[in-house]
């Protein structure tokens, strides 16, 4: 009698200690994973360590979000008194919380636009895919159901749901999902507002619902925008009567030393995405601020029911460590230190360019990219990262070349030297290695 194996073969984990932890880890391969883990315990200010006792310089904010730092109790207790009182309760239909109608409250004032409504969701992802219903939605109330392609650009990032991998320009992160390229969306060059102007006339603007932009390319590499760029895609989109959706999830909340990158380039977008900052990663949430000229055609009552939300939006406790945590920006004048800490870091990271192995330097804000050589050595990246752990600096490779430089807005003179200092000396070692 013949038997077959049932499941996918467990060839390559053996046993269950071959396994570091049963941790399906993001954006990593999975057979390095099982094998190898660094478990990160604690975090104070702009550091971290390790189980093993290892103390670290965050070079990344975590994943570009801890804005604040690690380790601020006024957020833990914010946190922790939310929780005894309500964590969470829906916010369906018509049930609010406080702390949601606080938090709404508290980020209109922020907005770059007047008179908004705020959308709230667990992430930055939830807030891509809700921004686009919205924007087809919104023409469907105004009798133009056929305006429904969404335009982004090549090199963005705009999270890992279904919509955000459709608006992917990151090849990569949209391979092996099937067809992300049908007709609803389309990509344009990343710095080129013609090509923009180019791609609604050629579509028709009578079929284009929105255009999605970062103010800075994120996880595309750090690309800052080229001058004037920003203020003629939004002409543009005016023109033609196309939603302008700007992508903050990771500008906002004082990256650029204003509170959101919009402000910093003079933009007033139709709808405004966020997350990551707004609790500087203390609690999972996110949005979508909506200026008023959107959010009131679903207000009138023909507009009946918008389908559309999650479990979590509202989540008490997120939006009450949202609260603490803008809060404390203001308290600790955060913004006015990014300001500070943003030209530092240019300087430092500057004098990186005559090192063999570096081929760019990136910044805009307190947000950089030191780019590499790697078109005869693709492998200098990962040992880099490798090279900079071992001297106590944790970053990650963005674009396959860079490595991402995204510190919170509490590090200290000192360890912004040392942050160059160790680069530059990992970058060093890295090249000789080959």
């Amino acid at each position: 009698m013949t038997t077959t194996q049932s499941g996918p073969s467990r060839s390559t984990v053996a046993n269950r200690t071959t396994i570091a932890s049963r941790l399906w880890h993001p954006f990593s391969s999975l057979h390095d994973t099982l094998a190898s883990e660094i478990s990160i315990v604690e975090g104070k200010g702009a550091q971290v360590r390790d189980s093993d006792g290892n103390w670290y310089l965050d070079a990344t904010a975590g994943l570009w979000y801890a804005n604040v730092g690690h380790g601020q109790l006024s957020i833990a207790t914010a946190i922790a008194e939310q929780a005894g009182r309500l964590a969470a309760y829906s916010t369906f239909g018509n049930l609010v919380n406080p702390a949601a109608a606080e938090l709404a409250e508290r980020l209109a004032e922020l907005a770059p636009m007047p008179d908004p409504m705020v959308f709230l969701t667990s992430g930055g992802s939830d807030a891509v895919d809700t921004a686009v219903k919205i924007a087809r939605r919104y023409w469907t109330l105004r009798g133009e159901p056929d305006r429904s392609i969404v335009i982004s650009r090549e090199s963005s990032y705009h999270g890992m749901h279904g919509h955000g991998t459709s608006l992917a320009g990151i090849a990569a992160n949209a391979a092996g999902y099937g067809n992300t390229t049908a007709p609803g969306f389309v990509r344009v060059p990343h710095d080129d507002a013609g090509a923009l102007r180019r791609a609604i006339e050629r579509l028709g603007a009578e079929q284009v619902a929105a255009f999605f932009v970062e103010p800075i390319i994120g996880a595309g590499g750090v690309h800052p925008p080229v001058s004037g760029y920003l203020r003629e895609v939004a002409g543009i989109c005016r023109q033609h009567g196309v939603l302008l959706v700007v992508d903050e999830v990771v500008t906002g909340f004082g990256r650029t030393a204003d509170w959101f990158a919009s402000v910093s380039y003079g933009l007033e977008p139709d709808l405004l995405l966020f997350a990551k900052g707004v609790t500087s990663g203390y609690v999972p949430l996110g949005g979508v601020i909506a200026a008023r000229g959107v959010w009131e055609v679903f207000a009138d009552a023909a507009a009946g029911m918008f389908r559309h939300g999650y479990t979590y939006s509202g989540h008490a406790v997120a939006c009450a460590a949202a609260t603490a945590n803008l809060r404390l920006l203001v308290e600790h004048e955060l913004l006015d230190r990014v300001a500070v800490l943003a030209d530092d870091l240019a300087t430092g990271l500057s004098a990186l360019t005559v090192l063999p192995g570096v081929r760019e330097v990136r910044t805009a804000g307190l947000l950089a990219a030191v780019a590499l050589r790697t078109a005869e050595d693709p492998t200098l990246p990962d040992r880099v990262v490798r090279h900079a752990r071992a001297a106590g600096v944790l970053t990650r490779v963005i674009n396959g070349d860079s490595l991402q430089i995204s510190p919170a807005f509490v590090l200290t003179d000192e360890e912004l030297g040392q942050l160059v200092e160790r680069l530059g000396e990992a970058i060093d070692q890295a090249v000789s290695d080959q």
